[in-house]
């Protein structure tokens, strides 16, 4: 049995009193509250809570590619301006480059520091040796399985010899057997002293995998996020999972959060049926094309009239069906008496057509009843991507939020600036 141990206790990270909320100061909306915690030497530390408790956002201010609000980040005992060249950061999606190969993508991250080709191709390769991908530097992402192309991102993360490795979700995107994998070889590498890192802080949704592998956890509570706990994790490593004291602190972090943070502000919107990918310019022109028969096209050789694969088109048949525009039956597409209509009708009598159905959605309905409630009836984006994050992965998470900004807008129910990266109900 192996413990880890903190090498002195020199700090590297220092959160003082950070908060972060977007809009004015007077109808702010308020993601993380007066944040305070260190990271020393030698921590795996984990950061838990709900969605919406602003876990990636502070993981964002950590590593630099977000400015708090109010507060100081100090690394090093230093006042963290900008990008933070300490700290590196794995992503919850693969976030790999598709037309770069496993070695080019690790190597892209040497070739920002300036090294020569020869330095960053050796030390491109010892990394992917040191994750396990020897044999696997010429795959392009598309030939590799989930596991190898997070393999690839924590390659291409510990490329740059950060002090501090940050990892958002990392191994929410794999599929059972290949995270417990990535897991038992993340742990290998740490408890050996393999990685070239000092300290990890990882966010993490999931408790059992928060007490598997860190030794310390930190609770957010949510709406806005504020540390509620803070304690270590005092287990030995190989960790059991059905032990005594590993189910003994599962259950006390399952109790911080649940008994320590209030309602939910927005929405659980992962509960509802997700949208189809499809914007509605997409579901009108396949209903005129529909329309412009006999209000009814075989599927095969309409997506080979449009030049799209079929498994291209079902999601906007998806989304027609859903509009009830049409239905899918026997192979085809058939023109509901609505879609019929719309097919007629000129642009304004279209949106009055689709709003009632649009409203209806119970996932519009759902972001429509946030934003009803927020204060200035405005509310930013990322707050329902955190409620989206619960039941889907971070690309999908958005592809739900752009199509129900799509359908919103259209039928005019809300709005979108994306300057602000926010949604609003216009007044007046």
């Amino acid at each position: 049995m192996q413990n880890l141990k903190i090498s002195g206790d020199r700090v590297l990270l220092q959160l003082n009193r950070v908060s972060k909320y977007y809009g004015q100061p007077e109808s702010r909306i308020l993601i993380l509250d007066s944040i305070s915690f260190g990271i020393k030497e030698g921590e795996f530390a984990a950061l838990l809570g709900h969605s919406g408790s602003g876990k990636s956002t502070l993981l964002r201010i950590v590593t630099g590619l977000t400015a708090p609000s109010t507060g100081q980040v100090l690394y090093r005992n230093q006042v963290l301006k900008g990008i933070n060249p300490h700290a590196s950061l794995v992503f919850q999606s693969f976030a790999l480059y598709p037309w770069f190969t496993a070695l080019e993508n690790v190597e892209l991250a040497l070739k920002v520091k300036g090294l020569p080709l020869p330095q960053r191709r050796q030390r491109a390769l010892e990394l992917l040796d040191m994750v396990g991908l020897d044999g696997f530097e010429d795959a392009y992402p598309r030939e590799l399985s989930g596991g190898m192309r997070q393999k690839v991102g924590f390659a291409r993360a510990l490329a740059v010899e950060p002090e501090l490795l940050c990892m958002d979700e990392p191994f929410s995107s794999l599929d059972v057997l290949s995270a417990e994998t990535l897991r038992g070889e993340l742990m290998e590498l740490w408890l050996g002293r393999k990685l070239p890192t000092k300290a990890i802080l990882m966010v993490t949704h999931n408790i059992e995998e928060a007490v598997l592998l860190a030794d310390r956890a930190i609770v957010l509570s949510k709406n806005p996020g504020r540390v509620i706990a803070d304690f270590p994790i005092p287990l030995s490593y190989p960790r059991e999972r059905k032990s005594r004291g590993f189910t003994a602190i599962v259950d006390r972090i399952y109790r911080i959060i649940t008994q320590g943070a209030p309602a939910l502000a927005i929405p659980e919107l992962a509960e509802e049926a997700p949208l189809p990918h499809a914007a509605i310019d997409t579901v009108t022109g396949l209903v005129e094309r529909v329309a412009a028969g006999v209000g009814r096209e075989d599927l095969y050789r309409l997506a080979a009239e449009l030049q799209m694969e079929v498994d291209d088109l079902l999601p906007v048949t998806g989304a027609a069906e859903r509009l009830g525009l049409g239905r899918v039956e026997e192979g085809d597409f058939v023109l509901s008496p609505l879609g019929l209509e719309f097919a007629a009708a000129e642009v304004l009598v279209r949106k009055e057509l689709l709003r009632p159905t649009i409203a209806q959605d119970l996932f519009i309905q759902r972001i429509v009843q946030a934003l009803e409630a927020a204060e200035d009836h405005s509310l930013p984006e990322e707050l329902f991507l955190e409620a989206l994050y619960k039941g889907f992965s971070e690309e999908e998470a958005r592809a739900q939020l752009e199509t129900a900004v799509d359908w919103g807008r259209y039928a005019e129910l809300f709005t979108y600036d994306r300057d602000s990266r926010e949604l609003y109900i216009e007044q007046g």
